[in-house]
């Protein structure tokens, strides 16, 4: 040893002495204490001394193995997999655990024997090989133990093997570098040499895991997810999932590609422990309300309940006064597994601040240019190993949190969802489907954003603590100058926060109503575009759209002034706390060392601070999600009670007698009724009567406010609206019973769905969409009544299945279902109705009357009371030999046309029975006839969205192409992109010259214990770091600028497109895909581009300029930057690669859980009736488990990367302090500091770095798709110059088809076949004809919905293909069938453009009978419509159509005949308009009941798409033709 070093006395070594080297030096004394200190430190060949090898490091291992071992037996023993056999492996681990406790104890025998030998060892030597020959015993027991629990790899053994050669590896150097000098050593040294191999041995083979377990239970599925048989390390570094990065890198992943769920993750696990603790917190605390109900009965009925018992009830009333809390429940069920994720956090929280100590002591080693070279590699190889192990641990508390947070999810979605299964109608009318939705998507979701978090509640006052104090060692109390200036922007953030919310919420308002807007557009738009009313609501979702883009601006003001101040508000701290120091005392020097230390706890300090308002803001968010789910979980259930199943008297089948009631007005009162076995019963009575609520009450689905109903046998119920799901026709009709081919043909002639499935393009494989679209009302309610009819129940509850359907149908279901004898006779049938014609053939007929059984008997009984019944069938029976269809007829037994009570009753059997919104959700929508239009066409949609589906899909997968970048930097402006980048570049300059200028500062020679120029030092790195948060703030500013304008831009293309695309584009695309396009895609543009934009240019730039930094102060470095940057560009492909489409498939299976979810919401009331309710359940836990197999790896590809990540991150911190040890002596410790601070931070901003780049990506798609929908085919324009046609045209009405032919889209069959026929002006046609004979394509050719495949229209000699769509569209009228209304007001709904005064809208408003309507509301003309319309009754929007109609008063109008929509009232009053009003124009009417047409000029037949006969219809009847057999089938021939 160089004498040298002896004599330097450690008090001159270590003078000048700061926090880091304090802390080393303590260390280092407390070794002393077992050992010599010069053979240790101050030496370039350093070595420990015997006692400590033999004491301390021998120990080590031994004291970890003992004190792990309770809570590792615990764990085994509550954790057991079934055992695994004994293998090769387990039988050598075992081997070399025997051998190296028989090692250990050949030493202790060794010592006896020197004892023997009378040669005294020290007593070490009988303590250690004892207590290590016992450990090795225990871990060799352990391996046998873990074996049979079922263990595959060990975590608690690994680390000991590791700990045992990690403490090994000193005394084996020592050993070597000491040979064997004296003798007796020898058998020792000897030993020790077996023992070191022999736990080498042991590491190496606890790595490799044992095959997996036997008799555990048998995993079934294809695909399990390799986690649970991964070993320890594979864990640890999520190994495991890089099977799946490398598969996501080669090829897009698919579905099949995905694990299972781990049992734990699944539904049916985590939502039954939920509901069971729920159930329990429930019980617990309805004991209060029991015992009050108890009293209060007791009182009542019983009239006891003096004394004791009462006095006993309220003093337990006070007590237990408390709701269930669903946050213990959650709690309970979840506590557990999240507390192990926080006690990682815990370790990674203290991990954090070890590496700034060690800063410190390596720039203390730099400036001591005598040290040992060892020390600073040791140093260099602990800051490395800290960073590893904070990693490990930072990725193991993310991996518990963000799973505790997916289970969260699921079972809360899994709780809502049973609930809304049995939740009373009262209480699921006070939550729309859409809130009960938004429940499941948006409030489950806010648990599962918290839980990543919440953490940070105690974690950052932990780290802000552990900071301070650190940073008052380094610099005293001048750190409070820093404290001060964070918590004075604490408040400014927050300020800014509040703001921004209110922004949001602002914004949030003129996005929904946007979209509200766009979905009524789009809901309505063939009838815009038949009235040429496009332009005007263009406008309309202009003027939204700007007013929420002004907002978006003001918001962007916000964000840059946040960025501005989180950028600079650590400069800002460090600024003034160094200010503050030297300012302070003249002898206050600023070093290195001060001021990078501190500078690297003011970056630890920076997150906790950000974060703290964030997690508190996050959990008053997540509190008023709780309430509201609590809210929900505790509405009443049904009384699953209710309805007794109890035999009744013999031979009948049900018994009621009781009082009815909603909301506690009761419905129906006093109903006693009780319907013999295999009796059919009507139930008739004007609209609103309480007939459906009849048929509740029999289902059990109302409040009992008194009596009983009793049921007897299984029960089908047809439901006034029919309910159809998303699923094949074919699945819709059987439900869930076993399918029976025979029968289930039966049920399809019976129902007369036989010549619909002929039409389907798919049979009854057809998919049907949400709410049955693709089918007709009429459809929809043979295919409900063909549900009902395959159940093959006991009772039937038939709620009005015949409105819906043609009279014909009507007729035919009567016959071969319903009636006396068809397929259901001798079941119990209760049918409610409207048909009078059906009701001679009925057993027994029951008239309600508000909500009372006014009159019962069968029909001759009645007929004979001469009552209100009798009365009502004589106004009507004459009508009916000819309108035998009628489906209202008893709508209108209240005379005046719309009483108030109408509309009210719409709506509120709506709300019993479905509460959709959307495909106008009205108790008459059943009614729209989207099968006019050729039958064939409307089910294709489903076809086409099919392969359209498949190619959006292919469209997304793979890498988004450079074009789409290229669109949207268009979009914003090239020159705003390179001003943007330009800024950026500045922005860094600035902060790598003060970090720079700093690091000057500090190496300035100390002259007298003080520096000079303190003053220009400050004020220059004071201007450097404000110019920095200067161009921040701009450049954040103008990105903002070029996101908006691009936003407005993309928008407005869309919205001009789709304005312009053809009818056909919506007849094949579900409007939900364009809905997507304007509320989720825009979003994503206006809101999530440009953040995610700035994030990755800031992470860029960040790391960019660490390279430069550690690069200018080491130039080594940049040797090692190219192997680091490979695997860095490795991880981030594959990553963003498998990231990206993981993301794609959990957004793609999240959707089907709120469509099923809300479909079971409006059908509760069918699923409950068949019993069909636990299968529902399993359906939803399907659905949600889907889902989670794309979450679950996504949150794993996460973890993924950031070890990997920040692997490259700790390299690059390993690297810049090793190259600073080896060029110690030309370096300077500023530029350490600096070099080594700058490294520290890089980790950070590498994992943003990937993150940012992945959301980006993944972004961006959302400009594609937006592109892909602004560049559909258009029609053709709306006007053309030079080609308008005169003011006054079409002035006579002559209508002219030249051999014309039409198809709905490219590739079909043609609909109209060669039409050649003139229509004279004045002339009154009806055309008639088939389902699908071409009517209603008629109509659409007029006004080139459909353009002409051959041949022509003129219309007075005009030919209508020469001229612009809104010159023919607003001369021509129409009266469409399905009468469309828009939300607001009822003057815009006639008269969108402003053109008509109000005298002529009043004028209109009386011919069209709704004078005394409108005028009765209070805002007169300015009465606000709902969306659809859905406060007028059907008929009133009718009549509004009517209206419209006589405002344009063109000289031609289409009627396209409203069917059963309304009663026979107004039909009779819509009439008599049309035939005087216009009189002199040419009308052309569709008609579906012929008597409306019989005195028409001439009638068309339409058969197959040509004309089958045009003549006068006396002439027809004559001619014995069609429309013979047609007046024929309507009794009118």
């Amino acid at each position: 040893m160089s004498s040298q070093v002896e004599d330097f006395p450690s008090r001159v070594l270590f003078s000048r002495c700061t926090p880091g080297w304090e802390c080393l030096r303590n260390i280092m004394l407390l070794l002393s204490f077992f050992q010599d200190s010069n053979l240790s430190v101050h030496t370039d060949n350093p070595d420990l001394t015997p006692c400590f090898q033999n004491t301390v490091l021998a120990w080590i291992p031994s004291i970890y193995l003992w004190s792990a071992l309770p809570f590792y037996l615990l764990y085994l023993k509550h954790n057991k997999r079934g055992y695994i056999v004994l293998s090769v492996l387990s039988r050598f681990k075992t081997l070399f655990g025997v051998l190296l406790w028989c090692v250990s104890w050949a030493d202790l025998f060794y010592s006896f024997h020197e004892l023997l030998q009378n040669r005294t060892p020290p007593p070490v030597y009988f303590v250690t090989p004892l207590i290590v020959g016992i450990t090795m015993l225990l871990a060799t027991l352990l391996i046998q133990y873990e074996r049979l629990r079922g263990v595959q790899s060990s975590g608690v053994l690994i680390i000991f093997w590791f700990l045992s050669v990690l403490c090994a590896v000193g005394p084996f150097r020592s050993k070597i570098m000491t040979t064997a000098g004296h003798v007796n050593e020898r058998f020792r040294f000897t030993t020790f040499y077996i023992y070191f191999a022999l736990i080498i041995m042991e590491l190496i083979l606890s790595c490799f895991k044992e095959k997996p377990p036997f008799f555990s239970p048998v995993s079934t599925d294809s695909n399990p997810c390799p986690e649970l048989t991964s070993g320890f390390l594979s864990r640890l570094t999520f190994w495991w999932f890089t099977s799946m990065a490398i598969l996501g890198y080669k090829r897009p992943i698919e579905d099949k590609d995905l694990w299972s769920l781990n049992e734990d993750d699944t539904s049916k696990a985590i939502v039954q422990q939920l509901t069971k603790e729920w159930d329990k917190e429930k019980f617990h605390s309805s004991r209060k309300e029991d015992v009050t109900y108890v009293k209060k009965s007791n009182n009542v009925l019983n009239h006891v309940g003096d004394g004791p018992e009462e006095a006993e009830v309220l003093i337990r009333d006070k007590k237990h006064n408390r709701k269930p809390s669903f946050l213990k429940a959650l709690l309970r069920t979840f506590g557990a597994y999240f507390l192990i994720g926080s006690f990682f956090k815990l370790i990674q929280d203290l991990l954090a601040f070890v590496n700034p100590q060690l800063l410190s002591a390596l720039i203390g080693f730099i400036k001591n240019k005598d040290a040992p070279a060892w020390w600073g590699f040791l140093i260099a190889a602990l800051m490395f190993i800290c960073a590893v192990l904070q990693t490990l641990m930072l990725h193991q508390h993310f991996q518990y949190s963000f799973v505790t947070g997916m289970r969260l999810r699921t079972g809360i979605t899994g709780v809502i969802y049973r609930k809304s299964l049995v939740i009373t109608n009262s209480a699921k009318r006070s939550s729309t489907v859409g809130e009960i939705v938004n429940l499941m998507s948006v409030d489950a979701q806010r648990f599962m954003d918290l839980v990543a978090f919440l953490n940070m509640l105690w974690s950052a006052p932990l780290q802000i603590f552990l900071a301070l104090y650190f940073l008052w060692q380094t610099l005293g109390p001048s750190v409070l100058a820093g404290v001060a200036v964070m918590v004075l922007l604490i408040p400014f953030n927050a300020a800014i926060a509040m703001k921004t919310r209110a922004f949001q919420v602002e914004q949030m308002r003129y996005k929904d109503s946007r979209i509200k807007l766009m979905n009524e557009i789009l809901g309505g738009i063939k009838v815009l575009k038949l009235y040429a009313w496009e332009p005007s609501f263009s406008e309309k979702v202009l003027e939204i759209r700007k007013n929420e883009l002004r907002v978006l601006k003001k918001s962007a003001y916000l964000n840059s002034l946040s960025s501005f101040a989180w950028i600079s508000a650590p400069f800002l701290v460090a600024l003034t706390t160094f200010a503050v120091y030297v300012s302070v005392d003249e002898k206050n020097i600023l070093d290195a060392e001060k001021a990078f230390v501190s500078l690297s706890l003011f970056n630890i300090l920076k997150f906790p601070l950000s974060m703290l308002p964030q997690v508190i803001s996050y959990i008053v968010q997540t509190s008023v999600s709780l309430k509201r789910i609590q809210q929900f979980l505790s509405h009443d259930e049904l009384d699953p009670n209710s309805v007794e199943t109890k035999v009744i008297a013999p031979g009948k089948d049900m018994s009621i007698s009781l009082n009815y009631a909603n909301k506690k007005t009761p419905i129906l009162y006093f109903i006693n009724l009780l319907v013999p076995t295999g009796a059919l019963v009507a139930v008739v009575g004007h609209v609103g009567c309480g007939k459906s609520s009849l048929m509740s009450a029999l289902l059990g689905e109302m409040e009992k406010l008194e009596g009983e109903v009793a049921v007897k046998g299984s029960v089908a119920y047809v439901p006034q609206q029919a309910w159809i799901q998303n699923a094949t026709l074919k699945d819709n009709i059987l439900f869930g019973q076993a399918p029976n081919e025979q029968k289930y043909q039966n049920v399809l002639e019976a129902c007369a769905l036989k010549t619909d499935l002929e039409v389907l393009p798919g049979g009854d494989q057809t998919e049907i969409g949400e709410k049955g679209i693709n089918l007709s009302g009429g459809q929809r309610q043979r295919v409900s009544l063909a549900r009902a009819v395959y159940s093959n129940s006991d009772i039937y509850l038939l709620d009005d299945p015949l409105s819906a359907v043609d009279s014909h149908v009507a007729r035919h279901i009567f016959d071969k279902v319903i009636g006396p004898d068809g397929v259901l006779k001798g079941k119990t049938r209760i049918l409610v109705t409207h048909g009078i014609s059906f009701l001679p053939q009925v057993d027994h007929i029951v008239v309600l009357g508000d909500g009372k059984i006014s009159e019962m008997g069968s029909y001759q009984d009645l007929l004979k009371q001469n009552k209100a019944f009798a009365e009502f069938l004589r106004n009507y029976a004459l009508d009916e030999d000819i309108r035998e269809d009628e489906p209202t007829g008893i709508d209108s037994a209240k005379i005046c046309p719309f009483s108030p009570n109408d509309s009210f009753v719409s709506t509120r059997q709506l709300s019993v029975i479905s509460s959709e919104g959307g495909e106008c959700p009205n108790k008459m929508s059943t009614k729209r006839r989207v099968c006019e239009k050729k039958p064939a066409e409307s089910p294709l949609p489903r076809r086409n969205p099919n392969e359209k589906l498949i190619q959006a899909e292919t469209a997304e997968t793979g890498t988004v192409k450079l074009t789409v970048f290229w669109q949207y930097m268009k979009a914003v402006g090239p020159v705003i992109c390179f001003v943007i980048c330009f800024l950026y570049c500045c922005q860094n300059a600035a902060a790598i010259g003060a970090n720079v200028w700093l690091s000057d500062w500090t190496n300035e020679p100390v002259i007298n214990g003080t520096q000079h120029n303190t003053a220009m030092r400050i004020g220059v790195y004071a201007a450097l770091g404000l110019l920095q948060g200067l161009i921040v703030l701009i450049t954040s500013f103008t990105l903002a600028m070029g996101g908006i304008k691009a936003a407005r831009s993309l928008h407005a293309a869309l919205l001009e497109n789709k304005f312009h695309t053809p009818q056909s584009f919506y007849d094949t695309t579900p409007t939900g895909r364009i809905i997507n396009r304007f509320s989720k895609d825009i979003y994503v543009i206006d809101e999530v581009i440009p953040p995610s934009i700035l994030m990755f240019l800031g992470t860029f730039f960040t790391s960019l300029s660490t390279m430069i930094v550690i690069i200018a102060s080491t130039p080594l470095f940049a040797v090692v930057i190219v192997p680091l940057a490979i695997v860095y560009f490795f991880v981030q492909r594959f990553y963003v690669a498998t990231s990206r489409q993981l993301k794609r498939l959990e957004s793609v299976s999240r959707s089907p859980i709120y469509s099923h979810f809300s479909e079971t919401v409006s059908g509760t009331s069918v699923i409950r009736a068949y019993g069909r309710v636990k299968s529902f359940i399993d359906i939803s836990d399907q659905k949600i488990d889907e889902n989670q197999k794309s979450h679950y790896p996504g949150i794993v590809s996460n973890r993924w990367l950031g070890i990997r990540v920040e692997f490259v991150g700790n390299c690059i911190v390993l690297f810049a302090a090793l190259f600073a040890v080896i060029g110690k002596n030309s370096l300077n410790p500023g530029l350490v500091g600096l070099s080594v601070s700058y490294a520290l931070q890089v980790t950070l901003s590498l994992n943003f770095m990937v993150r940012a780049t992945s959301e980006l990506e993944t972004n961006i798609v959302a400009v594609e798709r937006i592109k892909e929908y602004s560049e559909t085919e258009t029609e053709a324009p709306w006007a053309i110059e030079g080609k308008s046609p005169p003011q006054d045209w079409p002035s006579k009405g002559e209508v002219e088809f030249v051999n014309y032919s039409a198809r709905y889209r490219k590739g079909l069959d043609l609909v109209l076949k060669g039409l050649n026929l003139q229509v004279h002006g004045g002339e009154k046609i009806g055309i008639v004809g088939r389902t699908g004979a071409g009517k209603s394509s008629m109509t659409l050719c007029l006004f080139r919905i459909l353009e002409a495949a051959k041949g022509e229209i003129k219309i007075d000699g005009v030919k209508i293909a020469e001229i612009g769509l809104h010159d023919l569209r607003s001369r021509l009228t129409i009266i469409p069938q399905d009468p469309v209304l828009f939300s607001g007001t009822l003057r815009m709904n006639l008269d969108p453009f402003n053109k008509y005064s109000d005298e002529e809208i009043w004028k209109a408003l009386e011919l069209s009978h709704l004078k005394t309507f409108v005028s009765s509301q209070p805002s007169m003309l300015e009465y606000e419509c709902s969306e659809g319309g859905e406060n007028l009754s059907v008929g009133q929007r009718q009549l509004v159509c009517l209206a419209r109609a006589l405002l344009r008063k063109t000289r031609i109008l289409i009627l396209d005949e409203a069917t059963a929509a309304i009663d026979l009232e107004t039909d009779g009053l819509i009439q008599m308009t049309i035939r005087t009003q216009f009189e002199d124009c040419t009308v052309l009417t569709i008609a579906h009941r012929l008597n409306t047409i019989m005195d028409y000029t001439r009638v068309l037949v339409l058969d197959n798409g040509t004309v089958a006969e045009f003549d006068t219809p006396a002439n027809l009847i004559a001619s014995k033709g069609i429309f013979y057999s047609m007046a024929k089938d309507a009794g009118l021939a």
